[in-house]
């Protein structure tokens, strides 16, 4: 018995010496799953707790931990509102990660450390209330057409986990609808449909002839290098051939560069060559954010750069809700985080509409928008020259649901999408928290939408 004993004792002596180092070890250097999730609760709590107003212990339930990774379940946030923190970890101690909110820029994940650095943002002008009068032009929208009505309080067409569904045809809303807890003044976060926004942010530069679709040799590090080859024009159409995992849900290129890199751009400039530019498709947040980067170089001036999609874009069309995030660094997130109310969200599909004019203004090169509607060979026809899809999630053929070929998609992670009809002068938006695995499609929505309306 005593025996016996003895090897109990050693057992559980073995066993606390074990759970001990374990402790340890997710302490001094925790693995990078857990640190992309508490960088990813990090983030998503900030963002919407400083833009949107919302509840932060709702968002980390609802909106990470819901439908995200069974380890986010063991994830706590605290909330510093004067400092403008969120400091996130496992069970209150375990991979802990920070996100600081910068006003006007968001906030940004600071896995580095250097909150200072993060802050080093100049002062941001306080953007103008929107005028009074019927939308775009103000915010009033009081009539909904009856057509779409029935179409509107349809739950299978908005589908599980709306957020907000607007309908906008000939300048002017249609109707609209909001998920409980939200409405016309909640700023949501579009994901990738960022994407075309910033692609439309490029597109003044072009405009402007500060910037040219054709150029190569974009970046210093690609000097001397296959990627010098690399055009601007690649980059947009998803064709540059660099080596990206898009793939969510583990630690893939994507969440490192989201949640765990200070420099977004640095980190997607050096990824390698896979393919020759222009002969292979592959979807690449990474992609977007170069384009990020590339215009803020080209404009140079960093307060200038910081300061040109509010006056380029957001204040021409009355975007007054829309904060354009960026990374530690300063880089806008092209790829994935912007918020805007969906009215703004809206006005920028109208843009998209006009072919891109506003108040009579051509904001857009001639032919910009055109390209967002041109289907490309490498990507097998799904995908655009210019940030966008051309057919909608689920990549079903766009002739299953009867749909204009003319239509293109702007469409983010977990649900947010915008169809843009030109031929019917329509366009269609729908965001929520809706998981792919849902099976969720929009095209049902905007089919219902046409139909309502012929």
């Amino acid at each position: 018995m005593r025996i016996v004993g003895k090897l109990l004792r050693g057992l559980a002596i073995g066993l606390v010496v074990l759970i001990i180092a374990g402790l340890g070890w997710l302490l001094v250097s925790p693995p990078s799953l857990l640190l992309v999730g508490t960088g990813y609760a990090a983030k998503m709590v900030c963002s919407n707790v400083f833009l949107a107003g919302r509840d932060p212990e709702a968002v980390l339930a609802v909106d990470v931990q819901a439908p995200g990774h069974p380890l986010l379940r063991l994830v706590t946030v605290n909330v510093d509102r004067d400092a403008g923190t969120v400091r996130a970890s496992m069970l209150g101690f375990i991979a802990p990660s920070l996100a600081v909110n910068r006003p006007g820029f968001g906030c940004a994940n600071v896995a580095d450390g250097d909150v200072e650095r993060a802050r080093d943002l100049p002062p941001k002008d306080t953007v103008s209330a929107i005028a009074d009068g019927v939308w775009p032009e103000g915010n009033d929208v009081t009539v909904t057409d009856p057509r779409i009505a029935s179409v509107l309080v349809d739950v299978s067409l908005q589908g599980p986990g709306m957020r907000g569904v607007v309908v906008v045809q000939d300048g002017r809303i249609l109707g609209e609808t909001y998920g409980d807890g939200f409405g016309p003044d909640v700023p949501l976060l579009g994901w990738s449909m960022t994407k075309t926004v910033n692609a439309a942010i490029l597109g003044r530069l072009v405009l402007e002839d500060r910037i040219s679709l054709d150029e190569s040799n974009l970046f210093s590090n690609w000097k001397d290098d296959p990627r010098s080859a690399i055009t601007l024009r690649s980059l947009l159409a998803m064709e540059d051939g660099l080596r990206f995992n898009e793939l969510y849900g583990d630690v893939a290129d994507v969440t490192r560069m989201l949640f765990l890199e200070p420099d977004m751009a640095a980190f997607a400039s050096a990824r390698p060559k896979a393919e020759a530019p222009g002969t292979a498709f592959n979807y690449s947040s990474g992609t977007a954010v170069l384009l990020s980067r590339l215009w803020m170089d080209r404009i140079g001036d960093r307060p200038e750069a910081l300061a040109y999609p509010d006056e380029a874009l957001f204040r021409p069309l009355g975007m007054t809700s829309a904060v354009f995030e960026t990374d530690a660094r300063g880089t806008f997130v092209g790829s994935s985080y912007m918020y805007a109310t969906p009215r703004d969200w809206a006005r920028f599909a109208l843009l998209l509409l006009q072919d891109g004019f506003w108040n009579g203004e051509r904001l857009l090169p001639e032919g910009y928008v055109a390209a967002m509607a041109e289907p490309t060979e490498a990507s097998g026809g799904r995908y655009s020259r210019m940030q966008t899809w051309t057919v909608g999630p689920g990549f079903d053929a766009r002739e299953d649901y009867g749909l204009p070929p003319d239509m293109f998609w702007l469409q983010g992670h977990d649900g947010q999408t915008i169809a843009v009809v030109p031929s019917l002068r329509l366009a269609v938006l729908r965001m929520g928290l809706t998981p792919y695995n849902k099976g969720y499609r929009p095209q049902l929505l905007v089919k219902a939408v046409i139909d309502a309306l012929n």
